[in-house]
């Protein structure tokens, strides 16, 4: 069956209720963008969305949209709090896969002559690839309190400051984390990982601030016009798939018993306020948790690299974070639907929180411009911050889009890339590529994705955030 698309304006179109669909569909797309999303089947995984019970507002779709277990990725949708759903698929397997940014005081100038040798050292020093094993020695009892601290527990034990902590999405630890709702298959899959980077979208980005295009908006956030940044892009590894995993089993069983109804196997969902839904709640916020350490610890990995690689102490580098954002969580929110504050349960899969001015969830010192949006392009091109605006909260549930967002799929950016000297191709565009694995690279080139810059101008344009800053790679790190 076609899908019927309503344009709205140009960055919207909307997808009528019909059949079972409970609200309608809201994708962010141009004429051009949308001809690409077409080509898979997440506009109709937006219209199974729309099914679920207790849906509000309308089931969304950032620009970077693709399809994807369940939920399509680059989806939002939230829930009411006492007829509402919860689906591990709205979340997804990696959860808690988030970027965090960092400033330096390094200019370009100063790294670009040493790419390689710099490119080596930060390859070294982040445990990165399939299966990848962390420095740490993770005791199980220490992991629990990973799972409980979040970031909490990585500062504490020498990976940072306090001063990160209060530029982290949920203070780098969300609550209600029980590690007991966590399975022993589960921690035993995350106990050696924590600290690594992993494989596939994931990476260690070293670039420079390009472009400013919010001068305020970049003073407030510490953006300085060619000066050294650092993007980590990764989550809770092997422990937070084994999360979901065990959550699906669980729930899909559970949905039958509920009498909720599915256009799709995979958005097996269970009512808030269940057994099964705080279960996997408690098992999720242990995740995210572990998400956020990791992250952590990283950072600690690349400061310690960047001070041995100049001979410098932490002050000679300056390498502040910025910012650190999930992209998939469900988390309790309080929204404006239908003229009313109502708490509902928003679920972000490959989303990004984008919360505006005056809000008391941005840190205090970016208050009066709104909450930094980190989305990172491809290895090749760039990556940009945002600022979240006030046009999110009115119709988006405060989100924006996450990142490019895939175009072709591993398969066939292994094919396209099949003999070519990628490594060169990119180094010939000035950005130096370390990887654990050539077949990740293959999957990642550039043309998997579609250019960052057009899924920006969308959302920007669309008014969920507006554009800060652009980063330039100079050196990639991948599993």
């Amino acid at each position: 069956m076609a899908i019927e698309f309503e344009r709205i304006d140009p960055y919207r179109v909307r997808i009528p209720m019909q059949g079972g669909m409970r609200v309608p569909g809201l994708i962010y797309a141009d004429e051009q963008m949308l001809a690409v999303i077409a080509t898979d089947d997440s506009p109709k995984q937006v219209m199974n969305v729309a099914h679920l019970p207790g849906i509000v507002g309308h089931s969304l779709a950032m620009p970077d949209m693709h399809w994807g277990y369940g939920f399509p990725i680059g989806g939002v949708a939230a829930f009411d709090a006492e007829a509402g759903v919860l689906s591990p698929g709205g979340v997804g397997y990696d959860i808690n896969c988030g970027v965090r940014l960092l400033h330096t005081a390094l200019h370009r100038d100063d790294v670009r002559p040493r790419l390689e040798p710099l490119s080596l050292a930060l390859y070294q020093a982040i445990p990165c690839g399939v299966g990848s094993r962390s420095q740490l020695d993770m005791r199980k009892a220490d992991l629990c309190d990973v799972l409980e601290g979040g970031a909490h527990w990585a500062v504490a034990n020498g990976f940072g400051t306090a001063a990160d902590l209060d530029v982290i999405e949920e203070g780098g630890r969300m609550g209600g984390a029980d590690p007991g709702k966590v399975s022993d298959r589960a921690k035993d899959r995350g106990r050696p990982q924590l600290g690594s980077l992993g494989s596939g979208n994931h990476f260690f980005e070293l670039g420079y601030v390009a472009e400013i295009y919010d001068p305020e908006a970049a003073a407030t956030y510490g953006l300085e016009l060619d000066h050294v940044t650092l993007l980590i892009h990764s989550g809770s590894r092997g422990l937070g798939h084994q999360v979901c995993d065990d959550a699906l089993h669980t729930t899909l069983a559970a949905a039958k018993k509920y009498g909720i109804e599915l256009p799709d196997r995979q958005l097996c969902a269970v009512p808030l306020g269940s057994p099964e839904a705080d279960d996997y709640f408690a098992a999720m916020a242990c995740a995210v948790n572990f998400a956020f350490a990791n992250r952590q610890v990283m950072t600690g990995f690349a400061r310690a690299a960047l001070e041995k690689f100049f001979a410098c102490d932490a002050a000679g580098i300056a390498a502040r974070l910025v910012y650190d954002v999930c992209h998939n969580i469900a988390k309790w929110e309080e929204h404006q639907v239908d003229g009313r504050a109502r708490r509902v349960c928003v679920h972000r899969k490959g989303a990004t929180r984008a919360f505006p001015a005056g809000h008391c969830d941005v840190p205090g010192r970016y208050r009066h411009v709104g909450q930094p949006v980190l989305v990172p392009g491809d290895m090749g091109r760039y990556s940009f911050v945002l600022a979240g605006s006030e046009g999110a909260m009115r119709e988006s549930f405060g989100s924006s889009c996450h990142g490019a967002g895939r175009r072709l799929s591993r398969v066939k950016a292994r094919k396209l890339a099949e003999r070519r000297p990628i490594f060169q191709e990119l180094r010939q565009r000035g950005v130096f590529v370390r990887a654990d694995s050539k077949a990740t690279v293959a999957e990642e080139i550039p043309e998997a994705y579609k250019d960052v810059a057009d899924v920006v101008d969308v959302v920007h344009g669309a008014g969920l955030a507006r554009k800060v800053a652009k980063l330039v790679p100079m050196c990639v790190v991948k599993g």
